[in-house]
């Protein structure tokens, strides 16, 4: 009887424990802001652009962004990235990745990119990878993870248009949160 009774009262137990929610209170292990600075190839700035169209919808022109939001239009970018909002000043490293315009309804990208980071404040990469709704102000992507200093961190990475110069140049501010942190 005493077996019985205590598995009883073990099993209630987990059972009242696992039916009430626990309250997780995120909070960031880690926290840093990028900017990156994309000057796509338009024809006329082979020296001064940072990415390229390489896929366009067919009959498209690669020195030109596709009409209709872009629709079918893959970029592939290798910029610059700094610690604030100016493209001269000096860079903690670079944006490696692509974005694909995927919508004929509105302006969104599929974005995948690495941050490589070698400087005196940061060294190691930071992967990122999601949807970008570009009209939206704010947009969320996930951090899938890193190497160095930022070696199995993943988090959330808040992506704001922080200018653009018609579709030649634009600049992200890049709030990255991370939330492991090994």
């Amino acid at each position: 009887m005493g077996a019985k009774a205590t598995f009883f009262l073990f099993f209630t137990f987990f059972a009242l424990c696992s039916s009430f929610p626990v309250e997780r209170n995120y909070v960031p292990c880690k926290h840093l802001v990028l900017f990156f600075h994309d000057i796509i190839y338009n024809g006329r700035n082979a020296l001064n652009a940072t990415s390229v169209i390489v896929a366009a919808p067919q009959g498209a022109n690669l020195t030109k962004l596709a009409n209709l939001f872009h629709f079918g239009n893959l970029v592939v970018f290798d910029d610059p990235v700094t610690l604030d909002n100016n493209l001269q000043s000096e860079p903690v490293g670079r944006a490696q990745g692509f974005y694909i315009y995927d919508s004929k309804n509105t302006f969104s990208a599929c974005l995948g990119f690495t941050f490589v980071l070698n400087s005196t404040h940061h060294e190691g990469t930071i992967t990122l990878a999601g949807a970008d709704p570009t009209l939206k102000k704010t947009r969320d992507i996930s951090v899938t993870g890193g190497t160095g200093d930022f070696f199995m961190h993943r988090g959330i990475a808040t992506i704001m248009t922080d200018a653009f110069e018609g579709e030649v140049y634009f600049r992200l501010r890049v709030e990255i949160k991370f939330y492991e942190c090994w």
